[in-house]
């Protein structure tokens, strides 16, 4: 059995970057190498003082020419950031299952089970596959957020075949961003095809953020984001992210009251359609409705209370609530390829007792609450266009049944629409866990170069100018770190980059001589936007230094602006490669 070993490595610095505001130390942080007798969750366990609180914060996991495994479920009662480092081909490190002596399979990688409490995982390729291939189906749940008010932070990770959720939520008001991450083939639970989900607030509670940049969810059955159970949700955001092949509805988001829904990329969204059994109320809240893929619903009177406090009193508290939410849904692209729409088309023409409602961009319920600016004046919706991305040619072959693929998305779907679902999986280029102890995930993944569309239209439509969808299928996301001193600066200063001109990365320094809302945003002498590092961000007085990695941009001159408290400055720097 393939298991770990441990080090502390005392010269070691992890700098827990931009999100979490944390630098952990050498103290703070446990190397952990894939190649001895404990699992990662052992170690982690037996990583406590006598008193039984955690040792230390980080684990920077190191290891990718075998896979790290899990035995139980983590479970973090305080702080944790889980760290890969890259190989130099990009790899992350890999974490999957065990198979238990019973021949179960555990279904949670990690459970956050206390309340306020932050987490970060970070490079890493989690796979619900255990060491002999099978899965924990249908429970498979990769993160388990069980606290109130925990912050959960994703970067840079691969999620594959966690069958029902890769990340669910339960607690009130917890706060989630995901960035730059790839949720794939999560269409393997057996016979509920409603579930292999990537984001899920299962708990019934409210949401105080959901926040997700420059991910692609590819071949998964279910929701991208699912912010809504029936509660408020106050902040949701959805920007440059692919949505690519999937069964159900991209977004559960009816009742959010701030959001935006921009520059992403929707094909063959929604491709399993609805049933006119499932119809009306399959996926809706309140009134019955064909469902779509911007689909929003007004709020309840108790969700409208909690928005509008002040009004909370006036028995017109839900219109008064409806008039304060802003939803922003612009430079998106939708578009769901012929061989597809041909064969709904010939399946409803065969007058199938389980014929389906075909999906479309946006029900007449949205359109109209859009359309209604004296009822919701927040509602902006503007340059979303049906357009073709034109990805690569193996993109469209999920349709079929060949051995990478399953049985292929057409054979699902019937399978699904003739009560027949059993154990059909589908996908794309299917992870098959090899025997032996050094078994690794495909890399680079095998969409890498066919979803790196070639539409001319898109490559500049969305709202920065850049293409739509995951910028990271162009090479356009840089990485960032933080770090931190609490000193007490007289004045606003931005420093010269150091080094300047640099290859590939470079430190931002400045100071802050009070509290305030930061932005920090890098542009190309075009002044196209690069990568934002802050985006009005509350931060405390005391200097702050931002190493950014700009290997993925090509040479030139580029400029860094920061605002602050009403204030701008913006300086030059040069990237030589």
């Amino acid at each position: 059995m393939k298991s770990l070993v441990s080090t502390l490595l005392v010269t070691f610095v992890v700098l827990i970057s931009g999100l979490l505001n944390v630098t952990y130390g050498a103290n703070d942080t446990l190397v952990v190498y894939a190649n001895s007798d404990k699992t990662l969750d052992q170690i982690i366990s037996a990583d406590v003082t006598s008193g039984g609180a955690q040792v230390h914060k980080a684990y920077k996991l190191v290891s990718t020419d075998t896979t790290y495994i899990f035995s139980a479920a983590i479970t973090a009662t305080s702080d944790i950031a889980i760290v890969g480092k890259l190989g130099a081909d990009g790899r992350p490190p890999c974490i999957q299952p065990d198979v238990l002596p019973d021949a179960s399979v555990p279904g949670t990688l990690l459970i956050l089970n206390a309340n306020g409490i932050k987490a970060r995982l970070e490079n890493l390729y989690i796979t619900g596959q255990s060491i002999t291939g099978s899965v924990n189906s249908p429970n498979a749940i990769g993160v388990i957020i069980k606290g109130d008010n925990v912050r959960l932070e994703v970067n840079n990770c691969v999620f594959e075949q966690w069958d029902q959720y890769a990340l669910n939520y339960q607690g009130n008001m917890d706060k989630l961003f995901v960035y730059n991450t790839k949720f794939r083939n999560m269409a393997n639970s057996a016979g509920q095809w409603y579930v292999g989900e990537a984001v899920r607030n299962s708990g019934g509670n409210g949401t105080d953020s959901l926040v997700m940049k420059n991910n692609t969810f590819f071949c998964i059955n279910a929701y991208a984001a699912c912010p809504v159970t029936g509660k408020i949700c106050n902040y949701f955001e959805f920007v440059h992210n692919d949505v690519v092949w999937m069964f159900k509805n991209p977004l559960f988001a009816f009742n959010v009251t701030k959001a935006k829904i921009n520059d992403n990329i929707f094909y063959a969204a929604y491709s399993g359609g609805i049933s006119k059994s499932e119809y009306p109320w399959w996926d809706q809240l309140r009134s019955p409705e064909i469902g779509s893929i911007i689909d929003l619903d007004t709020l309840n009177v108790a969700i409208a209370k909690i928005f509008d406090s002040q009004d909370s009193t006036n028995a017109n508290v839900r219109m008064l609530a409806e008039a304060k939410r802003t939803v922003e849904v612009k430079n998106n692209a939708y578009f769901w390829p012929t061989k597809l729409t041909n064969y709904w088309k010939a399946w409803n023409d065969t007058a199938h007792t389980d014929s389906i409602y075909t999906p479309s961009w946006m029900n007449q319920r949205t359109t109209n609450m859009f359309a209604n600016k004296t009822t919701w004046p927040g509602f902006t919706e503007s340059g979303n266009q049906n357009v073709d991305p034109t990805f690569g040619a193996s993109i469209d072959s999920v349709m079929d049944n060949k051995p990478e693929f399953g049985v292929g998305f057409l054979e699902y779907f019937k399978a699904v629409r003739t009560a027949k679902i059993s154990t059909e999986v589908w996908g794309y280029h299917l992870q098959h866990v090899a025997s032996g102890s050094n078994w690794v995930p495909q890399w680079p993944l095998p969409e890498a170069k066919d979803l790196k569309y070639t539409n001319a239209t898109l490559l500049t439509a969305s709202t920065d100018g850049r293409p739509l969808g995951d910028l990271n299928w162009f090479g356009m996301v840089s990485s960032v770190e933080e770090k931190y001193s609490k000193t007490t600066p007289q004045s606003f200063i931005l420093y010269e980059a150091y080094p300047n001109p640099f290859n590939p990365s470079t430190k931002i320094k400045f100071e802050l001589p009070e509290n305030g809302n930061v932005t920090l945003k890098i542009y190309d002498i075009q002044g196209r936007l690069v990568t934002t590092v802050l985006n009005n961000e509350l931060k405390n007085r005391g200097t702050y230094e931002y190493k950014v990695d700009m290997d993925k941009m090509a040479s030139g001159i580029y400029l860094y602006t920061l605002q602050y408290n009403g204030r701008m400055q913006t300086k030059k720097m040069a990237l030589l490669k």
